[in-house]
């Protein structure tokens, strides 16, 4: 793209003398100035539809200007309008999230104001039916799994079958043979039995774990911050 360049300064003719050779005006100084308005022209590119060449430049500064947010025309768009427009995805009161970079958003996007936000918790939708979930950043649960109050009750039945006891002992009896064929007999009868005796015992077997820290759903760890201005 050229821009048009005089090689004749005509004017300076005015102030020579007549009958100077310079004073006149020639054929190829005309021709000369005509060639060069055409190819500035040519090399100029057209108000309408124009076809850009090599690395065309914008106005800078207060000169370019910044479209209204949601605007889907082809302008061009200034860095006002693209931060707007990525300003309008987090409004105030949106997360942010990332999963490895811990930098405050203010600094990464440029706009807002951001604490950090959820610090060992899950997020939980909005339930207006459950009194657990219907009010915005209500929080709640533990992470200790708790046992719910309940009672163990043991029952134990012992049958016990028929059964004989055995006499153990000993028996002694002295006797005298009497006249006229009678009988006569003294003594002493001594019976022991041995001892029997039923013992039952029942007790009740415990289970399980510490419910320190094993109340958590599956999960994974990430920066989350909320968009307060």
């Amino acid at each position: 793209m050229s821009n048009y360049t005089q090689s004749t300064n005509f004017a300076t003719k005015d102030a020579l003398t007549s009958g100077d050779p310079l004073k006149i005006v020639k054929g190829t100084e005309i021709n000369a100035e005509f060639v060069n308005i055409a190819v500035a022209v040519a090399t100029k590119a057209d108000l309408a539809s124009p076809t850009f060449t090599g690395t065309p430049s914008l106005p800078t500064g207060t000169t370019a200007v910044t479209q209204s947010a949601g605007n889907n025309s082809t302008l061009l768009a200034t860095t006002a309008f693209v931060q707007a427009a990525i300003a309008l995805l987090y409004p105030v009161g949106s997360i942010y999230t990332n999963a490895t970079n811990a930098t405050n958003p203010g600094t990464l996007l440029g706009f807002g104001t951001w604490t950090a936000f959820g610090a060992g918790r899950v997020m939980v939708g909005f339930n207006s039916g459950n009194a657990l979930f219907d009010t915005a950043e209500e929080t709640g649960g533990s992470a200790d799994a708790i046992t719910v109050s309940h009672t163990h009750t043991a029952t134990s039945t012992v049958t016990d079958p028929t059964h004989t006891h055995t006499s153990l002992g000993t028996n002694t009896m002295n006797g005298t043979n009497l006249g006229g064929g009678g009988l006569s007999a003294s003594g002493s009868t001594t019976t022991s039995a041995a001892s029997t005796g039923i013992s039952v015992s029942t007790s009740i077997a415990s289970t399980g774990s510490s419910g320190t820290n094993a109340n958590y759903q599956p999960y994974i760890t990430v920066y989350m911050w909320k968009r307060t201005a």
